[in-house]
């Protein structure tokens, strides 16, 4: 249960009525964003307030009116879903900075340059691409709405799509029976073959732009003498 200094206000209002729920603000924007979270950890007073900075509570008459409940875990998931989180400027710019870096990763991750031989774009130029198209981050929309808002403004701007390809991966025998399980959780593992020489070799579907990471987590784990090849069959 988050404390009382660090919670804020959800805040809703219908028929006249206000109603609020003290709330760990992080959580609530993932709720809002349509992630499961974890009720006990929301709200900071298991409570219903007309104005929480008095203390004063719904009436359950108000609540059966405008929720048609006066269960307090369904009010609350209404109230963030469709009111207003009342968050400081500090933790706005917060939140807005994290959900700016989840986007840029996310279009690094899936997105290919289809001029370039089909090659991972740099998260540095996804980020400068959306400086120039003057994207602005919307602390309370969600990152799925937001990825596919820069990607539209964005494409006039540098070569991207969004596509998954296959990836061949060869681990020398030295480094397979240790690696290839960490390899193999990367995307969908469509084939594999382990060779006489005890070497493993497999097949692997995912988004196009991780590739980058796939060969610089083959790296670590081979000491560069792994190796990771576009597979165009």
């Amino acid at each position: 249960m988050v404390s009382l200094d660090d919670a804020v206000v959800a805040r809703y209002e219908s028929h006249g009525s206000r109603f609020e729920v003290l709330v760990d603000p992080d959580i609530a924007l993932d709720l809002r964003d349509g992630e499961e979270v974890d009720f006990d950890e929301l709200l900071a007073i298991d409570k219903v307030f007309k104005d929480s900075s008095k203390g004063d509570e719904a009436s359950d008459e108000m609540m059966e009116k405008v929720f048609k409940t006066k269960d307090v875990e369904k009010i609350a998931k209404k109230i963030i879903k469709n009111g207003d989180i009342q968050l400081t400027s500090e933790q706005r710019e917060e939140i807005r900075q994290q959900k700016r870096n989840q986007v840029i990763n996310t279009i690094a991750r899936n997105a290919i340059n289809p001029q370039q031989n089909d090659a991972p774009h740099p998260p540095k130029r996804i980020e400068k691409a959306m400086d120039e198209a003057g994207i602005k981050i919307d602390p309370f929309e969600s990152v799925s709405e937001q990825v596919e808002e820069a990607l539209d403004a964005i494409r006039p701007l540098i070569p991207i799509r969004f596509e998954e390809k296959k990836f061949a991966v060869r681990i020398p025998s030295k480094y397979a029976g240790s690696s290839y399980g960490k390899v193999r959780q990367f995307g969908e593992l469509i084939q594999e073959e382990w060779q006489d020489d005890g070497s493993w070799i497999g097949i692997i579907k995912g988004p196009g732009g991780i590739r980058r990471e796939l060969e610089e987590l083959l790296a670590e784990l081979t000491e560069g003498k792994g190796d990771v090849r576009l597979y165009k069959r």
